[in-house]
């Protein structure tokens, strides 16, 4: 029987966390927001157990920072907090990360767990609860995250003489393969996979930078005039990467 959540589980100092598996591939970051010391503490040395790289927060604040800062792959967030609510931290972190939030609680009300998942959560677990079904849970949903991410970058996408293949993570205008920089890569496909949308310049350098880079938007003219080098045949009047004034951009498709 797996312990309790509570049981004494030996603590690894956080400089000793692993950050890869033997074969070299990044494990996944998790972000365990727990205000109670003892259960932050037994969450991270049972995550950091299982080859999990841990970053945690204390309070819903410092959380959204947290959050921000290292683009969890998955989130730990305990219901009650000394600021601001699970439900509150999961409405602001929902603006923006698709990442699975897991939230834990000792409220065993149906209201609750509503509650919890109408505002974003993907799973709601009561404490006490065990260390296996917990470390269950968010196996389920990062091989949830890791499917729907394969599923969605196996694909090629076309827009009028514009292409790209996910699989491949090449980029073509006609038949001729457009050499591309990481950041051009990211900003292209985040167009095409939006293409006849209108982004604005938020939602765009979210996307392709983060977070800390939202107000950024000289970055964004500087890498759309690059794109338009590379893919229109006029840059100064291009066909498809369009300028929506004092919005952001658009893909036309036709």
């Amino acid at each position: 029987m797996a312990p309790d959540i509570m049981g004494d589980a030996p603590y690894n100092d956080p400089s000793d966390e692993p950050t890869s598996t033997d074969g070299g591939a990044v494990m996944p970051l998790v972000l365990v927001v727990e205000d109670d010391r003892r259960m932050r503490k037994y969450l991270r040395a049972t995550l950091a157990d299982q080859r999990f790289r841990v970053v945690d927060a204390e309070t819903g604040g410092e959380a959204l920072v947290q959050a921000q800062g290292h683009n969890p792959d998955l989130i730990v967030l305990d219901f009650g907090l000394p600021d601001i609510d699970g439900i509150h931290v999961t409405t602001k972190l929902r603006e923006w990360t698709p990442a699975p939030i897991l939230m834990i609680s000792a409220r065993d009300e149906e209201y609750d767990k509503v509650a919890a998942l109408d505002a974003g959560a993907n799973d709601y677990l009561t404490k006490p609860f065990g260390t296996g079904e917990l470390l269950a849970r968010i196996r389920v949903w990062l091989r949830h995250t890791q499917r729907a991410t394969s599923d969605s970058l196996d694909s090629n996408l076309e827009v009028g003489d514009l292409r790209i293949d996910f699989s491949r993570r090449l980029a073509f205008v006609g038949e001729r393969e457009v050499r591309l920089t990481p950041t051009q890569y990211k900003l292209f496909g985040t167009l095409m996979r939006n293409a006849g949308k209108v982004l604005t310049h938020e939602q765009i350098l979210f996307t392709v930078w983060g977070p800390a880079y939202t107000k950024e938007t000289q970055y964004l003219r500087v890498y759309m005039g690059q794109l338009r080098q590379k893919f229109e045949q006029d840059p100064a009047r291009p066909r498809y990467l369009i300028t929506e004034p004092g919005v952001g951009y658009r893909l036309r498709t036709t």
